[in-house]
This record gives C-alpha cells, structure tokens and sequence, in this order.
C-alpha cells in the first residue's frame, strides 16, 4: 500500500502557496506516495489545527506543511516561524507520525520565497518518506 499524505498549505502568498502545492504532488508521485487531502489555511499560524486533525486520522500516514513567512516591519515574522515550528514539532511526536516541515522563513523577502518554493515543498516531501 501507497504511504497516505496529508498536505496542510498555508496560502497567504497564494502564487507561492500554490507552487509549493503542485511540487509536492509531483515529489508524492515520484516517491510512490498518495496525496489523499490537501487542506488549505490563511496564513503559517493556521496550520495547526488542521494539521492535528489530520494526524489523527487512521487513514493518514504522513503529513507536510507548506508556506512561507515573509518579513515584514517588525519581528512578527520570527514569531510565527519559531512557533509554528515548535508546534509541528510537537504534534509529530504526539502522533508518532512524520511531518516535512516545508515553510520557508523567517526573515525572506517575497522574492526569496519565490526562489526557495520547490526546493522547501520536495524536501518536505523526501523528509516524510525517508521517516517512514
């Protein structure tokens, strides 16, 4: 049986998001994984629901998260990578199921994510699947 993937996308940046999307799909096929839902979230810090909602299905082997924290202002950047990491993180553990954390940031330029959006989706990808 194909490995099941959930993908959580956050799709503040629609265009990246949505690159991030395609290339994950295409690294899922290529590693013999099955995408069964892709869920997605405004912004990084609406990942977490979702994604522990999908860890606890019974159907869901695996699970990536995608996106992009850009840099605005202030430090508010920071604070959502570091903890939106932290909590992936956790809920990895917590299900004992791997997640490929592919949310580039912080401190990027929207150029930056751009550049990084197929490299951070296909090694999220290949996470899961050497994990499994």
């Amino acid at each position: 049986m194909k490995p099941r993937l959930v993908i959580v996308a956050a799709d503040f940046h629609k265009k990246i998001s949505e690159e991030m999307i395609r290339c994950a799909k295409k690294a899922a096929q290529k590693r013999g994984m099955e995408v069964i839902d892709v869920v997605k979230v405004s912004g990084v810090f609406d990942i977490h629901l979702p994604l522990q909602r999908a860890l606890a299905r019974n159907d869901v082997d695996c699970a990536i998260v995608l996106g992009s924290v850009v840099q605005g202002e202030t430090s508010h950047d920071e604070i959502i990578a570091y903890t939106t990491a932290q909590k992936v993180a956790e809920l990895s553990l917590k299900y004992d199921k791997p997640v490929g954390y592919g949310i580039s940031g912080p401190r990027m330029t929207v150029a930056q994510a751009r550049q990084r959006a197929k490299q951070f989706a296909e090694k999220s990808v290949e996470t899961v699947s050497r994990m499994l």
